[in-house]
């Protein structure tokens, strides 16, 4: 995990990437005797400063805490990458220091021989880093030290510093260089980190999300189950579109589809909870009306805005698999396969209104008869709103009927039918589709 942050800060320029920006009362925070800029050096307007910021690095600022300032000589002869002096800031001790860390600050160099307040002698040689590691965890440090004591420096780089430096060795140069690779390195390590952290979250939602896709429960059914899910999000394995497929102990086998308009995580989430409260209303013996009016609450309930709603479809299938009962809520009516007949689509007559739209809404129950032998597919409506090449037309229902009717005559059946269904339409659009799909196949066979 990373640091904590003792209190809020804008990104700093060195992780950022960005010029400094001036503090508005920086001139009270910088002295004279706590900044160096370039000899008799001209302020410069506001079109070259566009132009420079353009064209060359940052110039690069540097916070130097020690006791005694005058004790690095050679700090004021400090140079950026460009040729330009380093803007230098110098604090006697931690207190001064948090005053002049602002988020123009690209490296600290720390004595480490410098006391840490409000810390007990614990024996603890590296404490005065510790708190300015705390104090400033996205900033590049650097350790000074003496001679004698080298032990230490390696230990601060263990402990967090960029590197560490001997008093006695340095010169102007090896410190700008010193600095600079400090810099960057911090800017490395920062973005190594944020990478590393985004790549853990995004198997954390992955997992999530494939906990929260429906597994079917099917045992003892006769009926074959099949399934295609693709989200709108990029990404993302899970969208608004959801489904489920359950039997319970009487036989009948219970199925859903529908869609939470928008495809944001929030509608993802929304879909989740519904497709949830289906299964648990539908396992406690609703149906029909009853079950779609108390999932119309839950939806009022945990919607985020009052806008949002969601269509759906539900069919219970008689345990002779012989006929079934439908319920649409503002949803695509399913389509109809049998040997020797063309796919049909359901009728659409009684179609009530969208879950969300109407209070007190009621959604009637069709009897359907599905014969012996048949294929039931239920489908979202991002599988009929694609568009069909460069004319800028949909698909339709009317086109994905004729589609699926030319994919079973060439005796495709079941995942095979369904993948190729959602790619012939992927490409019919030109490209990957912006709405989410999902399609469900159930077959009963002989």
């Amino acid at each position: 995990m990373p640091a904590p942050v003792p209190r809020q800060r804008a990104i700093p320029a060195a992780e950022g990437g960005q010029g400094p920006v001036a503090a508005p009362n920086e001139s009270a925070q910088e002295s004279p005797e706590n900044r160096t800029a370039a000899p008799g050096a001209a302020a410069p307007s506001a079109t070259a400063t566009t132009a420079t910021a353009a064209t060359t690095p940052a110039q690069l600022t540097l916070l130097l805490i020690e006791n005694d300032p005058g004790g690095t000589p050679i700090v004021p002869d400090l140079l950026d990458q460009a040729g330009r002096p380093m803007r230098i800031r110098t604090a006697r001790n931690l207190t001064e220091a948090e005053r002049l860390l602002t988020d123009d600050v690209h490296c600290i160099l720390l004595d480490l021989a410098l006391p840490a307040p409000g810390r007990a002698d614990d024996g603890d040689e590296l404490a005065v880093l510790r708190h300015v590691l705390e104090l400033a965890p996205r900033h590049a440090v650097l350790a000074l030290t003496g001679a004698d004591d080298t032990e230490r420096g390696a230990e601060a780089v263990r402990v967090g510093a960029q590197d560490y430096l001997v008093r006695d060795e340095l010169d102007g140069r090896l410190l700008s260089r010193a600095i600079r690779y400090a810099v960057e390195r911090k800017r490395s390590d920062s973005a190594e980190r944020r990478l590393a952290e985004g790549r853990l979250r995004a198997q954390e939602n992955r997992r999530l999300e494939r906990g929260l896709l429906p597994t079917p429960l099917l045992d003892g059914s006769p009926l074959r189950f099949a399934a295609r899910y693709r989200p709108g999000r990029s990404r993302a394995l899970l969208g608004g579109d959801f489904y489920d497929v359950v039997r319970t102990p009487d036989g009948t086998v219970h199925a859903m589809i529908g869609d939470v308009c928008g495809h944001g995580p929030d509608e993802a989430a929304l879909g989740v909870e519904l497709r949830i409260a289906w299964r648990a209303l539908t396992l406690a013996g609703l149906c029909g009306d009853q079950l779609l009016s108390t999932l119309q609450q839950v939806l009022e309930h945990e919607r985020p805005d009052d806008e949002i709603f969601a269509t759906l479809c539900t069919v219970d299938i008689a345990p002779d698999g012989r006929r079934a009962g439908l319920c649409l809520a503002g949803h695509p009516s399913p389509l109809l396969a049998r040997p020797g007949m063309p796919a049909r689509l359901l009728p659409y007559d009684n179609n009530g209104p969208a879950l969300g739209l109407l209070p007190g809404a009621r959604w009637p129950r069709m009897q359907v008869e599905l014969g012996a032998e048949w294929s039931l597919m239920l489908y979202t409506d991002g599988l009929i709103e694609g568009r069909v090449g460069d004319t800028g037309e949909r698909l339709g229902q009317d086109g994905m009927v004729e589609m699926i009717r030319r994919r079973l005559a060439e005796g495709l059946s079941g995942e095979e039918l369904l993948r190729t269904a959602v790619n012939e339409v992927r490409d019919l659009n030109g490209g990957e589709l912006t709405d989410d799909v999902a399609v469900l196949l159930l077959d009963r066979t002989r």
